[in-house]
């Protein structure tokens, strides 16, 4: 029977992961488990925008493999190479994961792929990253639902925002990333949601600034409820809201190519608007297999205003080459 393997050790790993999110959290799993890294890319001139997922997909113990998604921003072009589960292996030490040849950490990533439907090869650096801070009671983005058992699917963040540098050849064309943008996180778990709103960019006209939004129906112990994520980096500082951090939807808006959000708490009001552009299908997991087919744009655009409570304007600007996904059926996410 094929196992996952282990680059190097550290001792109470299982006990220590939690707080470690980024890094590989599925030790123990034999069936009905997923997990995956999401690597956004964006040349420095926007012609080029790349994603390239890793993961894994456990179903029983005869059902399991490797894969590595790739798609194209700008055609919608997607592809999915699968690996041996036994050619996955990830580190204890630090965030890194290695499938065959291809090797993913903080520091960047390695691809050598040569299948019959893509070869994707080079080297990709990411410098200057802006990872989420963890701490004893809010270990990632998921705040204190970290710790929450039986929940279908987990969320975490590599790095808001980071520059690039290297480059990649993808069916013998070249593609320069150098001085251009990056974005990562994270899922891993059982199934995606049945419904949700992703959205995500780090290209505003202010530079270093992100933004990244997700709101899902969240099935537990019998029942749902709808929770958000919601991040925002300006001028080196992170801000979050979400259910844990007290702040409220107090508006959502969806037709067939944008999606309208309002969200406030205690200090803030942050109105978004997002807009679809094309979109290529990727495969998503459900109860750890990879048969669910959706619809990601990652040339999106999103607006978004900051506002404090008093209604002065403190951040108004508009977000290209923006990851968007609205999957499911709009009301299933009530607010």
């Amino acid at each position: 029977m094929t196992t996952i393997k282990t680059i190097d050790s550290i001792p109470f790993y299982n006990l220590t992961k939690t707080w470690r999110p980024v890094q590989f959290q599925g030790t123990s799993k034999s069936s009905r488990y997923f997990e995956g890294w999401y690597f956004k890319n964006v040349s420095a001139d926007g012609d080029h925008i790349w994603s390239i997922i890793p993961g894994i997909s456990i179903v029983d113990k005869n059902n399991k493999h490797a894969f590595i998604q790739l798609i194209n921003g700008k055609t919608a072009e997607t592809w999915y190479v699968k690996f041996p589960i036994d050619e996955f292996s990830y580190s204890k030490q630090n965030f890194e994961v290695a499938i065959g040849k291809n090797r993913f950490s903080y520091d960047g990533f390695l691809l050598d792929i040569d299948s019959e439907e893509i070869k994707a090869s080079g080297r990709v650096s990411f410098i200057n990253i802006q990872p989420l801070k963890s701490t004893f009671f809010n270990p990632g983005i998921m705040g204190w639902y970290s710790f929450v058992p039986f929940m279908e699917c987990y969320h975490g963040l590599v790095s808001m925002n980071h520059d690039l540098d290297g480059s990649l050849s993808i069916n013998n064309n070249l593609v320069d990333f150098s001085r251009g943008k990056g974005y990562s996180e994270k899922d891993w778990g059982r199934s995606m949601p049945s419904a949700w709103i992703w959205m995500q960019t780090n290209h505003f006209e202010q530079t270093g600034s992100s933004f990244m939004l997700s709101v899902a129906k969240i099935p537990w112990l019998g029942n749902s409820f709808t929770g958000f994520l919601c991040v925002f980096l300006l001028e080196g500082k992170i801000h979050r809201f979400a259910n844990y951090t007290g702040a409220k939807i107090s508006r959502l808006g969806i037709d067939d190519e944008s999606v309208s959000v309002d969200i406030h708490d205690k200090k803030y009001l942050l109105k978004i608007k997002a807009q679809h552009a094309g979109r290529g299908i990727l495969a998503a997991p459900l109860d750890g297999a990879m048969d669910r087919r959706i619809a990601e744009s990652v040339d999106a655009t999103i607006e978004l205003t900051v506002s404090d409570k008093n209604g002065n304007k403190l951040f108004s600007g508009k977000g290209k080459n923006a990851g968007l996904e609205l999957v499911g059926d709009p009301g299933e996410l009530p607010v």
